[in-house]
């Protein structure tokens, strides 16, 4: 037995760390696994990121990251004040899982949702409390709101839901930031561009509520590692106190230009978004031709499953035929497969690959 362990901090040998989504090299792949936008970037972004190339890498970039804060500010109506930047939403998420739910009650995450809440909630020794999704799989705000209404850390929800894509409607938040005024109530929408409903428009009406979105989606710049918070002011000052007390430099010069590049093409923003909605709307149908069950999603990726057939067994099967989906063993949701919404010439793959498989 390896020694190496005796010499780890005790949580870091208790940890059970985030299992991200494979990415194989396989050729000819059809990789509906992890929810990236089969259409690329907006063209914009490559030639924002040559020009940013070009000159001034010797140079550490803005800590502030205040010209892509003003960028998204600006596309949401906000002050740059309101806005926070950090490699990807899952480092913005971690950051706020330590500034705001290190506390003496329990953290209300659902019992299916995002698995990465529960792995910060591990790290930083915060007690977490799962609250069950109905049966249909959906958030049961009712009884989250009144839990946070007895006091509790705070609140943190993916809308819409992964690995569901269930979204919830504007209604639903208010009742959980009315339940939960003196805790964070924390809205993660990087799904929400294709058919949710973000939360951005309450921000200065609640003082607890920060929106955590993601360039990695619907923006197509998951490899550039770009995500962002939105609250007022003094949520973000906690972020930036964390930030500056363990990075001060998250996001580089290419990441910042490409991202304000992407944010500018609003057209291609809303082309490749529309396209997205309209192939999951038809691989829905075709699925549901199949005997699936589908849930209704608001996301990029559809939850679905077959009362025929075991979930694990139709992963393999598609697998076999070069054809990644994501199937997640766990309670509750182990027969139902993460099917990301790819071009239509994948979509296609997968639909004769699952009709091979149950013909």
């Amino acid at each position: 037995m390896s020694t190496v362990p005796s010499f780890w901090s005790p949580r870091i040998a208790a940890l059970e760390p985030y299992v991200p989504g494979e990415q194989p090299r396989i050729a000819k792949l059809v990789k509906l696994n992890t929810n990236e936008n089969p259409f690329g970037p907006s063209p914009q972004v490559f030639d924002a990121i040559e020009w940013a190339a070009s000159e001034g890498l010797e140079r550490y970039p803005d800590p502030e990251s205040v010209a892509l804060r003003e960028a998204i500010a600006a596309r949401q109506g906000l002050h740059c004040s309101q806005v926070f930047a950090g490699n990807g939403s899952d480092e913005v998420l971690a950051h706020a899982f330590f500034a705001f739910f290190q506390q003496a009650e329990p953290l209300l995450i659902p019992d299916i949702t995002y698995s990465f809440y529960r792995v910060y909630a591990q790290l930083y020794g915060i007690a977490c409390e799962l609250l069950p999704v109905d049966e249909g799989l959906r958030i049961d705000i009712p009884a989250m709101a009144a839990r946070a209404a007895a006091g509790c850390a705070g609140v943190v929800i993916a809308n819409p839901n992964a690995p569901t894509g269930i979204g919830l409607p504007l209604d639903a938040i208010e009742r959980l930031l009315a339940a939960c005024r003196q805790r964070v109530v924390l809205v993660d929408e990087a799904y929400v561009d294709f058919g949710g409903e973000s939360a951005l428009p309450l921000i200065d009406r609640h003082p607890n509520l920060l929106v955590v979105q993601t360039l990695s989606k619907s923006r197509s710049l998951a490899g550039l590692r770009v995500g962002f918070a939105c609250g007022q002011a003094h949520l973000i000052e906690a972020l930036q106190r964390v930030k500056n007390s363990f990075n001060s430099y998250p996001l580089d010069r290419l990441a910042s230009a490409g991202a304000i590049a992407a944010l500018e093409d609003e057209a291609w923003f809303a082309h490749t978004r529309h396209e997205v909605m309209d192939i999951r709307e038809g691989l829905t149908l075709q699925l549901e031709d199949l005997d699936f069950e589908v849930l209704p999603s608001q996301a990029n990726f559809l939850f679905v499953r077959h009362p025929a057939h075991d979930a694990a067994a139709l992963a393999a099967a598609l697998r076999a035929r070069a054809v990644l989906v994501r199937h997640f063993d766990r309670p509750r949701i182990a027969q139902y497969l993460r099917i990301s919404i790819g071009t239509r010439d994948q979509c296609s793959a997968l639909v004769d690959a699952l009709a091979d498989i149950l013909g």
